[in-house]
């Protein structure tokens, strides 16, 4: 039989271990093409991009970003967890000494705004240019018979 005490430094050890292990680090980091561009996480804005956010739960987020003359870009993005913070294994990655450091980086690529006055423009050359196309392909209008006189 093991005695007493050390039976009792092995569990104060073990207890620090527990306590004083493996301490996480998880951070998404988001840029963007244009850079500047102001995003949000879930509904709550991080700020401007570049940017750099911790994050609680693996998972999907909803991600929103505008930036001035882009078209604004809302996505879902989803976060995987690595394999240490599965069930049981984290148990064990829990009690190893050391600093757990989880970063997941996501680009975004925003389209440039189209402008609206120039695209009605647009569409209304386009189709009266159609107009034409389709007028000179029926050629020229037939003639109007002359409608009966009427019986008095």
């Amino acid at each position: 039989m093991i005695p007493r005490s050390i039976r009792t430094s092995c569990l104060v050890g073990l207890a620090s271990l527990a306590l004083f292990g493996c301490a996480s680090d998880r951070r998404l980091i988001v840029t963007s093409d244009p850079p500047g561009a102001r995003i949000w996480l879930n509904d709550t804005e991080i700020g401007r991009t570049p940017a750099s956010a911790s994050f609680k739960f693996y998972g999907v987020y909803d991600v929103r970003l505008e930036a001035p003359g882009h078209e604004p870009l809302h996505t879902r993005r989803r976060v995987e967890a690595p394999l240490y913070e599965y069930p049981v294994i984290d148990l064990v990655a829990m009690a190893v000494p050391g600093r757990r450091r989880h970063h997941v980086a996501w680009h975004f690529e925003l389209e440039p705004a189209i402008e609206q006055d120039s695209t009605a423009e647009h569409l209304q050359t386009e189709l009266l240019d159609r107009a034409k196309r389709l007028e000179s392909q029926l050629g020229p209008p037939p003639e109007r018979a002359e409608p009966p006189p009427e019986n008095p």
